[in-house]
């Protein structure tokens, strides 16, 4: 009894390790960083810097106008809706510049095979990649120069960046996720 019973832990912890790791290559990651003591509720504007001129590696990104309008445009939105204001002249509070990066990172799929998570005979082990896109968001107090707020995404772009509805969607889930950490009132 005492040995159906470890086992049964062991697998069960087994199957949610293999969750986790494969939901490192599929599912998004997002989080924020704040400089400490910064008060928000001090900032009403912020304008865009120029694009970064380094490439994010990859060109079906580089050369898609599509991808920065959609990024630009959905974080303009979440700022507005926590009352910012975009600025074209003039002295913003705030100046906002983003990063985007591609590259194949890998994903470590041993546990299914350890564990006999496997369908069939034939259970391939060993590191996997995929392409992971990031976006860097910051921004900047546009008085003193000083990065004031970093919010970041990470996703697996498998067959993403060939189709316009799901990079759209992809866009929007990032930016909310960034700026949910982001509030004019901590």
């Amino acid at each position: 009894m005492m040995r159906a019973t470890r086992r049964a832990i062991e697998t069960a912890i087994a199957v949610g390790l293999a969750a986790a790791l494969a939901g490192c290559a599929t599912g998004m990651t997002a989080g924020a960083y704040r400089e400490r003591g910064v008060d928000f509720s001090r900032y009403r504007t912020f304008a865009w810097e120029p694009a970064d001129a380094l490439p994010t590696g990859d060109p079906r990104l580089d050369a898609n106008p599509y991808f920065n309008d959609r990024f630009m445009g959905a974080v303009e939105r979440g700022l507005a809706a926590r009352g910012f204001a975009l600025v074209d002249a003039g002295s913003p509070d705030l100046r906002i510049h983003y990063h985007a990066s591609v590259s194949r990172r890998p994903d470590g799929n041993r546990l299914d095979a350890e564990y006999g998570n496997c369908v069939g005979d034939d259970c391939p082990t060993g590191v996997v990649e995929y392409e992971a896109g990031t976006l860097v968001l910051d921004i900047i107090d546009a008085r003193n120069d000083r990065l004031v707020w970093r919010g970041w995404a990470r996703d697996s772009i498998e067959d993403v960046l060939g189709d316009r509805d799901r990079l759209e969607r992809m866009i929007d889930d990032a930016v909310a996720r960034m700026l949910q950490h982001l509030s004019r009132d901590l």
